[in-house]
């Protein structure tokens, strides 16, 4: 499907796991792309789209790099601190119809009262300063659309995830304790509901928006509704993985972050929770967008890509270490 209205769009990254489907698509569709990053060697294919070299995260540096140039759309996929996106408004006043934030949907309330969730869930996250500098990012640009008619979108991506992207906690380290006949530590006891969505839905929903008049000064979550447990999740990836009968050890996310704290803010302040969303709002703009890509699917996809490319097989000692304190506590109990 090619746009009738075909728009000149600039992405700030453009090569990342949310990104890279989303710059794939508007291309598709006819818009004219630019990318704003440092042109890292990327594994995911990209369209062929101009590439502007500078670090997205430094201002100074952008600001050089773009010149007096003006877009359509500026979509920010590499802005994470409310400066940063001050920045971006004092840069893109009056240069652009459309500036679309990339925001988290774990800046909603945790615990939460009620599912689904929707735009209208309160941001709050008191475990995770990631999600807090989310919500602060959204604040300032809520004020500028409210104040200055600063032409804003706010997009709230949840578990988006790619051939690259195993979603269970130790990632490739968890296939590599499954192939060894190890067992495979999950937080809470595995029946948490976690909404994951491939890239290319995303990509659905997000090119839908770009150059929608009646998506300025609006709130969207682009989220599936795949909604799976983590014991399927994790069942899904050891079935891919070729393991039949894999061993899983349920221990509290609490005394994972005690024995793994880099895991912590991301269980207590994310998946240690169930996270069903309504993806009604997305839908009443973009209707086309659905989901056509599950887990049980798509695990395979990712098995198959590093048992393609053992180089990008990370090692992870310290997670596998830590994995093994949690088993043989538990077994104590």
């Amino acid at each position: 499907m090619t746009t009738r209205n075909p728009k000149s769009i600039l992405f700030f990254g453009g090569s990342g796991i949310i990104s890279h489907a989303s710059v794939n698509l508007a291309v598709e569709r006819g818009h004219n792309v630019t990318l704003l990053n440092r042109g890292n060697p990327s594994t995911r294919p990209l369209a062929d789209v101009e590439v502007i070299r500078a670090d997205a995260t430094d201002p100074a540096a952008v600001k050089t790099a773009l010149g007096d140039r003006e877009f359509d759309v500026v979509c920010q996929f590499r802005a994470f601190t409310p400066d940063h996106v001050a920045s971006d408004v004092e840069l893109f006043t009056d240069r652009t119809e459309q500036y679309v934030f990339i925001s988290s949907a774990s800046a909603y309330q945790k615990p939460l009262q009620f599912t689904p969730i929707t735009e209208s869930t309160p941001l709050v996250n008191p475990f995770w300063q990631y999600s807090r500098d989310k919500i602060a990012c959204e604040d300032l640009l809520i004020r500028e659309v409210r104040e200055n008619n600063f032409p804003a979108t706010i997009v709230r991506p949840s578990h988006t995830y790619d051939r690259t992207l195993i979603p269970t906690m130790g990632h490739w380290a968890d296939v590599a304790r499954l192939r060894a006949g190890k067992p495979v530590v999950i937080h809470g006891d595995g029946t948490a509901q976690w909404t994951l969505t491939h890239t290319e839905d995303f990509a659905v929903g997000f090119v839908g928006l770009l150059g929608n008049p009646r998506a300025i000064g609006d709130t969207f979550q682009i989220t599936g509704t795949h909604a799976p447990t983590w014991n399927q999740i994790y069942t899904w990836l050891a079935a891919a993985a070729g393991v039949t009968d894999p061993e899983f050890i349920h221990v509290s996310s609490e005394s994972i972050n005690t024995v793994l704290p880099d895991t912590g803010p991301g269980l207590l302040g994310d998946k240690a929770y169930s996270a069903v969303f309504s993806p009604a709002k997305i839908q009443a703009l973009v209707p086309e967008f659905r989901t056509t890509i599950t887990y049980d699917e798509a695990s395979a996809e990712q098995i198959a890509y590093y048992d393609a490319n053992p180089a990008a097989q990370p090692t992870d000692a310290v997670f596998d270490a830590g994995c093994d304190r949690l088993v043989e506590w538990v077994r104590s109990l």
